[in-house]
């Protein structure tokens, strides 16, 4: 059985939900305006939603560091109530899988607000609606342990991103079908297609999953051995819909074109927690629920896997525009990710969601550089710059962290999340384990190429010669992201810790069938022996 321990204070529900009150805030600060203040609106907007954001990150500091049992199994702050009926209810609670992951999300939606703050000037206040209506639907895809309910926060959330990349997205135009569309508008529905379309396979496997079992209650269903034949479909229905969330190779080709196309904030929230909703939903869903078909199919993901990692680094390398270079790059990581959390060993594991998190920092403060030239240059080609570091000293300084941090290198937690999944792999298939780690050379060569191209050398273009420095606000953005790294790359174990007590109970269900696997291959290599000596 897995432990469930009930709250008497929905504190879950609080933090998941109060970012809507702030969008309620901007609505009515809106309608009660003349057209002339639509200056004082837009930094109403601003603030209300800083000041939601902000109180939901210290509300989900207080319940992690005060509510939240650390050493604890199983499923805390547990909130129920009747919702739909027939075995469909409002439930939510968090465990060691999900926990550090609402706290990832109530950290960088501020970071988001903040890296909005002036580059955003028409339509802010629907902006900030969005991203406010966004953390809500990410909270609650973290926290809700009603797979309907799950559905609902997991389609949700792809309504404000559509419109971030939509309305807000780069300039630029395209043919397609004979008309000439923004790139931004064509980047938003391809993002909002791949993932609906994978996401109804999810949907059919819900249906099945509920009329034979009679609940949704995600506990229940952990603990629900599905026939084996079941588990095969269910994987694959699950697979289809958290393989293109992720993404892996080959649906991953929404991912470049949305982060382009994409705002700064837009690309930092994409990369920094929505990519990890894929993963989340398979070590949360498809390892513990369907263990022998995850079992079956790991050479699978393995494969793709290591494709992803070899494939769109050499992708990367071609790339000239720093943006698409940073995207392929993340869904190289994300193969690190899907190649862990399939070993169904502990570092495997363990390291894979350690990845997650890692990357969220990582990832979203390179998107976050890019964004601080983009802003004063307005271009993201990497031979418009050359030369920085004569004019941007502590934006040079930031950038080689973070850089480094992705290439992986040891006291940055991109390290620990790249050679425990590595470590884990090893015990599993080594040649799996060589070929990626062939993506960490990789990554040097195309990270250490971009940082060479656009910080080193002599300034190239005119322009680059009047640019101002990181300001108070990019720069500590940029600082506290890179402690956090520092911090976990030197210090991991308490964060290993946290995941481990989500962790042990999908190695429990994956463990008899791993051995099972074990022992079966050992008897047919005791039976093939004898035939041998004959």
């Amino acid at each position: 059985m897995i432990p469930e321990s009930y709250s008497d204070v929905p504190w879950l529900t609080l933090i998941t939900f109060l970012p809507l009150v702030g969008a309620l805030l901007i609505v009515l600060r809106r309608a009660t305006s003349r057209e002339d203040e639509q200056h004082l609106v837009d930094q109403a907007a601003r603030l209300v939603a800083l000041w939601s954001t902000g109180i939901v990150f210290v509300f989900t500091m207080g319940i992690y560091f005060f509510l939240y049992d650390k050493d604890a199994a199983g499923f805390q702050l547990v909130e129920r109530v009747g919702w739909l009926g027939y075995g469909i209810d409002y439930k939510m609670g968090v465990d060691g899988i999900s926990v550090l992951f609402v706290v990832l999300t109530a950290f960088i939606m501020p970071v988001c607000i903040l890296a909005s703050w002036n580059s955003i000037k028409h339509r802010v206040a629907d902006y900030m609606i969005s991203f406010l209506v966004l953390e809500t639907m990410i909270m609650g895809v973290f926290c809700a342990l009603d797979l309907v309910l799950f559905y609902v926060f997991f389609e949700g959330s792809l309504i404000p991103m559509f419109l971030i990349i939509g309305v807000w997205g780069s300039k630029g135009e395209r043919e397609l079908f004979g008309r000439t569309i923004p790139n931004r508008v064509y980047a938003a529905f391809k993002f909002f297609l791949y993932t609906l379309l994978g996401s109804l396979f999810l949907l059919i496997a819900l249906v099945y999953m509920y009329l034979e079992v009679g609940t949704t209650d995600i506990v229940a269903l952990l603990q629900y051995d599905f026939a084996r034949e079941a588990q095969t479909w269910l994987w694959l229905a699950f697979f289809a819909s958290f393989a293109v969330k992720m993404p892996m190779w080959p649906v991953h080709t929404w991912l470049p074109d949305a982060h382009v196309q994409a705002p700064t904030a837009g690309s930092i929230v994409l990369a920094a927690i929505l990519l990890k909703m894929g993963g989340y939903g398979f070590v949360r869903f498809s390892l513990p629920m369907f263990p022998e078909a995850s079992v079956d199919f790991a050479p699978l993901v393995y494969t793709l896997s290591v494709i992803a990692i070899i494939y769109t680094s050499l992708v990367a390398f071609a790339q000239e525009d720093m943006k698409k270079l940073i995207a392929y790059s993340s869904v190289a990581h994300m193969g690190f990710v899907t190649m862990g959390l399939f070993t169904g060993t502990q570092q495997g594991i363990d390291g894979a969601m350690f990845q997650m998190l890692s990357h969220g920092f990582i990832s979203g403060a390179l998107f976050l550089c890019v964004g601080i030239v983009y802003d004063r240059m307005h271009t993201r080609e990497i031979a418009a710059y050359g030369g920085l570091v004569t004019r941007m000293k502590w934006y040079a300084f930031f950038f080689l962290f973070f850089t480094m941090g992705n290439i992986g290198l040891p006291g940055i937690s991109g390290f620990v999340g790249e050679i425990l999944p590595l470590i884990g792999t090893f015990r599993v298939n080594t040649w799996v384990a060589a070929l990626a780690t062939l993506g960490m050379i990789l990554s040097a060569g195309y990270g250490l190429r971009l940082y060479r191209e656009v910080v080193f050398g002599e300034v190239r273009h005119e322009p680059v010669k009047s640019l101002a420095d990181v300001t108070r606000r990019e720069g500590g953005l940029l600082a506290i992201l890179a402690a956090l790294a520092l911090y976990l790359g030197i210090n991991p174990t308490p964060t290993l810790n946290v995941f481990s007590t989500g962790t042990d109970y999908v190695l429990t269900r994956l463990q008899p069938v791993t051995d099972l696997a074990e022992s079966t291959t050992s008897a047919d290599q005791i039976h093939i022996e004898p035939e041998a000596h004959q």
